[in-house]
């Protein structure tokens, strides 16, 4: 398994959320829960524009074994979606940490984010 890297939140359900300087937050999924899919060969990624409450079921990754949901880390409304995921579903694979983000999301609430998991107790929920 790869080193989670410093600053990012986590849900159990291995999604990641990471501030920006902006107020944004980028979300994808964490390198435990790419390992577990197993090659990705399809990314349902969320309409920029539309709000989620925090918990929902936004995006799905599909691999060759299974289909799962995505869950949106904080409420609030996508503003970008990583386009390259379409034509490149393993780049999630490759780098979850990076390049393989899926999608950012303006939060209702800034703080929202405090609440979840941070890298240690992430790191103890999968060990």
């Amino acid at each position: 398994m790869s080193t989670i890297p410093a600053g990012l939140k986590f849900l159990k359900s291995h999604e990641w959320a990471r501030r920006e300087a902006d107020g944004s937050v980028t979300v994808g999924i964490s390198d435990h829960a790419q390992g577990l899919l197993g090659d990705l060969v399809y990314v349902e990624l969320p309409a920029v524009g539309k709000h989620f409450d925090g918990g929902a079921a936004c995006a799905v990754v599909e691999s060759v074994k299974a289909a799962s949901d995505v869950y949106c880390p904080v409420a609030g409304t996508v503003t970008r979606v990583n386009e390259a995921l379409a034509d490149k579903p393993e780049t999630v694979n490759g780098d979850p940490w990076g390049e393989g983000w899926l999608f950012v999301i303006t939060p209702d609430e800034a703080a929202a984010i405090d609440a979840l998991l941070d890298v240690e107790a992430y790191a103890a929920s999968i060990a």
